[in-house]
């Protein structure tokens, strides 16, 4: 519990709020200021965006999510597509984040909700200074953001001119490192699937906002200390071990799975090099980024369904992706391996993990299973039977759009275009609770912890 300072209004509601439900609201506030803003006049080229539309696009865009009910290059304005890149750079790092660094700035403080709302955004262990780690997460974030930009403007700019180039460079570097996949070009990065310089810098870029701001700080100070300690070389933290390297095997087993099931189709007439360069940037962009440079609607049904686990698995913790986190993989595979082998504790690394981590993932990926079978089965009633059938895979396509929200991807069968207004509220509450977070969530609904109840006698039940 925060104590209350008794003021009205604005203030005592928000001092009254727990710091779960601030988070939230920060969420909410965001939204809906964006989506009146893409109302505007100025927000579009032609017609104004319905506020329906617009509620979708703001929480696609603070959401960092992707999916899109209007071409953000030809339908918005310069405007328009402003207000979208904004809403990814705020939800990208994190609206509380901004908060903190201003309050920090104009020396106001930060208190409890700010430095909670951080460590569930940001942390896995404890820091010592709490304005150095928000500082250092803004330098290191707008920095890569910056060199992604220039790399991008040497492809951009000679093709779309100097103003043009340098912004629609600007907004893939931020799209790409806020795992956004919002796009000015109609048909994503398909133009540029041969194009080394661009695929690597925004694959780059995505795995970099993927993995986790504590990771990245880490990493560096693992490279800056190599040099330094000869006799006895740094370690890395077991958190930065596990998103590391189950990152690493997502990334190359994705990547050898989606050749070996597209080499005779999708890749059939590609040149071998262009097919392992789109193998591998799909397998990073499924994870949580959106981004697409071939067309989904070309690839079997085996590889949509790899896309569908490479996105439900998403990012890590503490970035700006979404899904279930690579950590929870880890997890399950520490706890099936740990079972198998007789262990009734989990281990990882020679580190034995808390009973209270291993529920906690099992209850976000149980609450994340639960929550889109209902998310689907309530698309498929609000769809229209005839919209149903103007696709060969019509439940593929509401399952995959479900997962791509829920995990914040982005990326489309062209069930998007198709979505009913019924159905676009589905997709926009599923993005909202996938950035926010299940257990954020269950936290706010739940309130604070309740005094444990009578425990009565055990008794066994069959199971399998």
């Amino acid at each position: 519990m925060y104590p209350t300072s008794g003021k009205q209004g604005l203030g005592g509601l928000m001092q009254r709020l727990s710091p779960a439900w601030l988070l939230v609201l920060y969420y909410l506030l965001a939204i809906v200021a964006g989506a009146l803003l893409l109302t505007t006049p100025w927000a579009a080229r032609a017609e104004p965006l319905s506020f329906l539309d617009a509620l979708f696009t703001a929480t696609s865009a603070q959401c960092v999510t992707g999916l899109a009910v209007v071409d953000t290059g030809n339908a918005l304005s310069l405007f328009g597509q402003l207000v979208v890149l904004a809403l990814i750079q705020l939800g990208g790092l994190g609206l509380m984040t901004f908060s903190v660094y201003f309050f920090l700035a104009l020396r106001l403080g930060v208190g409890g909700r700010g430095r909670w709302i951080i460590h569930e955004t940001l942390l896995h262990t404890p820091v010592s200074s709490w304005p150095e780690l928000v500082r250092g997460v803004l330098r290191l974030s707008l920095t890569i953001e910056a060199v992604g930009t220039l790399l991008l403007a040497l492809v951009l700019v000679p093709q779309l001119g100097w103003g043009a180039g340098l912004f629609s460079a600007l907004f893939h570097a931020v799209s790409a490192f806020c795992n956004a996949g919002f796009s000015l070009f109609s048909d994503s990065l398909t133009a540029y699937r041969a194009h080394p310089l661009v695929n690597f810098t925004i694959m780059t870029l995505i795995v970099l906002g993927g993995i986790g701001f504590l990771v990245l700080r880490e990493m560096l100070d693992f490279l800056r200390q190599l040099p330094q300690t000869r006799r006895r070389p740094p370690v890395l933290s077991l958190h930065a071990k596990v998103v590391l390297l189950t990152s690493a095997v997502l990334i190359v087993g994705g990547t050898l799975l989606i050749l070996l099931l597209e080499h005779a189709n999708a890749f059939a007439a590609v040149p071998s090099g262009e097919a392992c360069l789109a193998a591998l940037f799909h397998s990073v962009s499924a994870r949580t980024a959106g981004f697409n440079s071939i067309d989904l609607a070309q690839l079997r049904t085996p590889t949509l369904f790899l896309i569908i686990f490479l996105m439900f698995v998403g990012a890590s913790p503490g970035s700006a992706g979404g899904g279930v986190k690579t950590t929870s993989l880890a997890l399950f595979w520490a706890i099936f391996s740990n079972r198998l082998r007789g262990n009734r504790h989990t281990s990882l690394f020679r580190r034995t993990l808390p009973d209270e981590l291993v529920t906690r993932a099992l209850a976000l990926v149980l609450l994340a299973l639960i929550l889109m079978a209902l998310a689907l089965f309530a698309l498929l009633c609000v769809q229209s039977p005839d919209l149903q059938h103007e696709t060969t895979r019509p439940f593929l396509s509401s399952a995959f759009e479900v997962v791509s929200a829920f995990a914040t991807t982005g990326l489309s069968m062209g069930e998007t275009a198709r979505l009913t207004v019924a159905g676009k509220l589905i997709i926009i509450v599923l993005m909202f609770i996938g950035r926010v977070g299940l257990l954020t969530l269950a936290f706010a609904i739940a309130g604070r912890e309740r005094p444990a109840g009578a425990r009565y006698a055990e008794e066994n039940i069959m199971i399998g």
